[in-house]
């Protein structure tokens, strides 16, 4: 079924270019990047049922994967099923653009707002390093460290110091993210923070939070007195 068969005010592409992007449903806004359904379905219904499965969320939706997309879904083959992908990795790397504009740490919260747009849709857990100025601006971008699973990830102190001694900063912040949602620090959590915090001290470099970041919320061991 072709969105040329709905009438010319159902039609996604002329709504948009009349009323604007903001009146259209996201359902209707992915069927523009796909142009054309199935036999059974027009694009907009297609999305409909596609974010159906997700709940309506887009979050869900850019965690499916080109696989998920093709298998289960007729009518979206490789090419439309990668122009999803790619608007989902758009929306976040604008978020992305928008925290980096924040260059200056002043809080647990500006690190959470910096990190988020990054971590919020992982699967996984990651790990990384922030580093500050002596007037605690960001100097470059974020240092990842390691990627695991959903329980865990690895950090290796060594790697993490001595970026620091590359940027020659004299501040850092460790950030890590819980996928479970659930922002209270592990056991080994506790630990690592704890041997960062011993090794800076013998570097002489500052660390001024482990922030552990989930969707919507984030721990910080600043905050608790913890650093």
């Amino acid at each position: 079924m072709n969105i040329k068969d709905l009438p010319s005010d159902e039609r996604p592409r002329e709504r948009l270019m009349e009323q604007g992007a903001e009146a259209l449903s996201p359902a209707e806004l992915l069927a523009i990047l796909i142009g054309s359904g199935n036999t059974e379905e027009t694009a907009v219904q297609l999305m409909q049922r596609l974010l159906g499965d997700c709940e309506g969320s887009l979050k869900a939706l850019s965690r499916l994967s080109l696989n998920d997309l093709t298998k289960n879904y007729k009518g979206l083959g490789p090419a439309k099923a990668v122009s999803i992908l790619a608007a989902c990795e758009l929306g976040k790397r604008r978020m992305m653009e928008a925290a980096a504009e924040k260059r200056k740490v002043e809080s647990s919260t500006d690190i959470y707002n910096i990190m988020y747009p990054r971590m919020r849709d992982l699967a996984h857990e990651e790990s990384y390093a922030l580093y500050l100025r002596t007037d605690n601006s960001l100097e470059g971008q974020p240092f990842l460290i390691s990627k695991g699973g959903i329980a865990g990830t690895q950090v290796d102190i060594r790697l993490v110091l001595r970026e620091a001694l590359i940027r020659q900063t004299p501040t850092l912040v460790l950030v890590h993210n819980h996928p479970s949602g659930n922002k209270r620090p592990s056991r080994d959590d506790d630990n690592l923070t704890d041997r960062l915090s011993r090794a800076c001290q013998v570097m002489n470099i500052r660390l001024l939070d482990h922030v552990i970041v989930t969707d919507g919320d984030y721990y910080s061991y600043r905050e608790q007195g913890k650093v």
